[in-house]
Order: C-alpha cells, then structure tokens, then sequence
C-alpha cells in the first residue's frame, strides 16, 4: 500500500476513497474479487486538494523519478529548466492539465478533434509525450503508440497508463460484447473498450517502435506506469551496423 505522506501531484495530505467498479463491468471484464479490489483503488483512491488518483500518482512520481526529482509535479513544473519543456498532452493525463498548462511548451489535444492513430505534428517536436488511460480505447493501439514515438523527439520520453490485470494476457474485446470505461450510465463511444491489457502489454510497445521500456510501480498491483524512451536513432543504427559488419568481418 502506497505510504508516503503526501500526494505527488499537488502535495496534498487528505484522501478519500470511493468504489469506482460497478457489477455489469466486473462481469464484462471477467475480473476475480482481488482483481477488482486493486483496480478500484487503482481509479477511486482520490487526493481531496487537487482530484487526482492512485493511477495519476504514479503517472507523476514515473515523470518526476525520470528526471531525479524528489518533489511534486506541481513543483516540478516551477523549475527554471523544465519550463521549456515540449510536451503533448493527449486527452486529460489524470488531473495534470492545470499544472502542465502553465508551462510554454505544453500542448493539450482530446478525442475526436484529434486521434491518437494520426497525430497531425510533425515528427520529432516533443521532449515528453503523456496520456493516462486512454489506450485501452484506441481501435488500434499499436498504430497509437507508433504516433506517439514519431512525435517524439530523439532522446525523448513518453509517459503513459493502462488498466492491467496483471495475472492474465492482453486481449480484444473484438466480437465480445460492448464494454465501456468512465460512468455506468454513460455509453460514449471514447468510452468504449478496445483492449483489456494484462501481463503482456509491454508487446504493444515494442511493436510499436520503441526498443526501451521501464515500469515505474508506485504500489503493486494498483499503480503503475509505462516509461518508454525513444533512443537517439543514428546513435543506435550506427552501433548496430558497426556490430553486424564486425561479426560478418569475423566469419569472414
């Protein structure tokens, strides 16, 4: 259970906690009792001050641990350095827009004025690239996240969050009945789920491009986040080529 005293997005000390998982989804979704005990705390473990829960508090402390800081994202974002920051923000990331608005470099984009399958920026703009919870609703999540790596610049990092039952595979929910996320009364289409991720989900990533991944777990199973970095291209291509041309000289 996470124990620290304070909240890292807002420094917040008082928290509440309200079920988030109704009957009909826990049956859609197949989830067994302790399944369902880590995913609503997971959504329903909620900072009074600024809104935000567990998943988003892991979303914060994976950004602030990427670059060594102790603080809150809040404090992050008053740092001389980071106030320049490229970041692509993809649908609310959490609670994080009010705090990462504030900073110059900041880009917000939602669903469906934008789609996350053909991000209309050029490539390589982006220091950070950030989302919560939204892949599980992307028809095809690979082709999302493959977005995601080309906006990036070389050298950057992208931040993300899935719901993940951890004991079990990755599946579609292709020709299976219709499941949605959010309210149980609210039947949106962005709402609707594509993907229920388990333990393989890191296979998404690297089909889509990307060759490093690191999980930051905040508490097991209920909070973690994805940390994927996209490499600096000619560095790797060029020590890979350099590797295959010394084995071929070898054998040779």
């Amino acid at each position: 259970m996470y124990s620290h005293k304070k909240y890292p997005v807002c420094n917040g000390e008082k928290f509440f906690f309200s079920s988030i998982l109704w009957n009909e989804l826990i049956k859609e979704w197949e989830l067994k009792d302790h399944e369902a005990e880590y995913i609503n705390r997971q959504q329903g473990f909620i900072c009074k001050s600024c809104g935000n829960n567990l998943r988003s508090m892991a979303l914060a402390r994976s950004i602030a641990d990427h670059f060594s800081f102790n603080g809150t994202l809040k404090e992050f974002i008053n740092i001389e350095k980071n106030k320049d920051l490229r970041i692509l923000e993809i649908n609310e990331a959490g609670g994080f827009t009010p705090y990462l608005s504030k900073l110059s470099g900041h880009t917000f984009i939602k669903y469906p004025e934008h789609d996350m399958r053909n991000l209309m920026f050029t490539s390589k703009v982006f220091d950070l690239v950030i989302h919560s919870d939204t892949l599980e609703h992307v028809s095809d999540p690979v082709k999302g996240l493959s977005e995601c790596r080309r906006v990036l610049k070389p050298g950057g990092t992208f931040f993300f969050t899935v719901p993940i039952v951890v004991g079990r595979m990755t599946r579609s929910r292709h020709n299976l009945p219709p499941s949605f996320h959010g309210s149980m009364s609210n039947e949106a289409s962005d709402l609707l789920v594509k993907t229920e991720y388990g333990a393989d989900f890191w296979s998404h990533v690297f089909k889509a491009g990307f060759v490093s991944l690191s999980i930051f777990c905040l508490e097991y199973p209920s909070a973690m986040a994805i940390v994927a970095k996209k490499i600096v291209e000619n560095n790797y291509h060029g020590f890979y080529r350099r590797t295959l041309y010394s084995q071929h000289r070898r054998r040779n």
